[in-house]
């Protein structure tokens, strides 16, 4: 089998109202998405996801007349690309996809197999009133969902933790709460400073007072030594962290320091799939956590369930969904079906070939950027 053409569809999804995400100061008026292609000449095709491929048409060549099912050369392949260029990830999810298809399994069982489902977890994306966030909170309980993810910013602290507070009084003890400080990384064009140590600590010490399960993303990257701090000084709280982190050797050097209790790789965004199953193998055997970051469009979403089942990963799994600003409509508009999540708050894996994925051919025509 040989590699005939790499194809990429770049669709813009026009956002009305917008989503104010809360890590990004710009309301986000669009939503992007990039479908990657890899054609074969048996017919296979795999499908994939998640970072934008831009420049990627200047290593196209690489990989094009080359077996598809040569994972491990296409993922180092990939790594001397992204040295140069963007992260070129969906293009793994896109090889997997078609190895899942040639043998006939879903990725998840070529991966480990060890859960057909896995918990999810609502992952709010947008900063709310305490108000708002409890009549969210009811609403994703009563979808099925048993935790939930809720956005604190740094310049909005004793509003975050109202919310916080307002959902644990009203859903009370056995519903988790999860938090996001979002310090660990800027969108392009930032420039605002992280909450430093100090503060941190003190917003972590009255989080702890409300059983959250974790604190995500409370500093910087390069913060090693507070990451182990924060866990050292709040046993009770959970330290989360590495979603956009890219460098498997950094990460490496995160669990030799046991700075984190979770370790939340995304596999289209960050380190790709067969990175990421190797660090949280490697997590897993020190007693640490993977639950990855998914917070891209459906097929990322997949992508990051099958490494995640493949492994074992949890105890929960990121659905990004707080309606109405984000939802899975809003999310998966290039699929026929959005991935949702069953009544029981569980996600299953598609029990289909490969990733499961099964596109809209009229939605990516009507959105495809010309």
């Amino acid at each position: 089998m040989k590699i005939t053409d790499i194809t990429l569809d770049r669709l813009r999804l026009e956002l009305d109202p917008p989503f104010r995400a809360a890590w990004d100061p710009e309301p986000r008026r669009h939503f992007d998405a990039t479908i990657v292609r890899v054609h074969t000449d048996e017919g296979i095709t795999g499908i994939g996801s998640g970072d934008l491929m831009d420049g990627f048409d200047t290593y196209k060549h690489l990989f094009v007349g080359e077996d598809p099912l040569d994972i491990t050369r296409h993922v180092k392949a990939i790594e001397t690309a992204n040295f140069h260029g963007a992260h070129y990830w969906p293009l793994e999810a896109s090889l997997w996809d078609i190895i899942g298809k040639v043998h006939g399994r879903p990725v998840a069982e070529l991966f480990g197999n060890a859960a057909k489902k896995l918990p999810a977890y609502a992952s709010c994306g947008e900063l709310k009133s305490p108000e708002e966030r409890v009549a969210t909170a009811l609403k994703v309980r009563e979808a099925g969902f048993r935790a939930m993810k809720i956005r604190i910013d740094r310049n909005r602290v004793d509003e975050g933790i109202a919310a916080v507070r307002a959902v644990r009084e009203e859903l009370g003890a056995d519903f988790e709460i999860m938090v996001d400080l979002n310090q660990s990384w800027r969108m392009a064009g930032d420039t605002a400073g992280a909450t430093d140590l100090a503060r941190t600590r003190k917003t972590i010490a009255r989080l702890a007072e409300l059983d959250v399960f974790w604190v995500e993303e409370p500093l910087p990257y390069c913060d090693v030594a507070g990451f182990k701090r924060l866990r050292a000084e709040n046993p009770g709280v959970r330290i989360a962290a590495g979603e956009m982190h890219h460098s498997p050797t950094e990460l490496l050097r995160y669990l030799e320091e046991d700075a984190l209790d979770i370790y939340q790789m995304d596999v289209v965004l960050a380190i790709g799939m067969h990175r990421a199953r190797t660090l949280a193998e490697l997590a897993q055997l020190k007693h640490r956590h993977f639950t990855p970051h998914s917070w891209t469009n459906g097929i990322g979403v997949l992508a990051n369930l099958h490494v995640a089942a493949g492994v074992g990963g949890g105890p929960y799994f990121e659905f990004p969904h707080d309606p109405p600003g984000w939802t899975p409509e809003r999310r998966d508009f290039m699929l026929a079906d959005p991935v949702r999540v069953g009544g029981d708050g569980d996600l299953e894996v598609p029990a289909r070939p490969g990733l499961g994925i099964e596109l809209d051919e009229d939605a990516i025509d009507r959105w495809r950027i010309t």
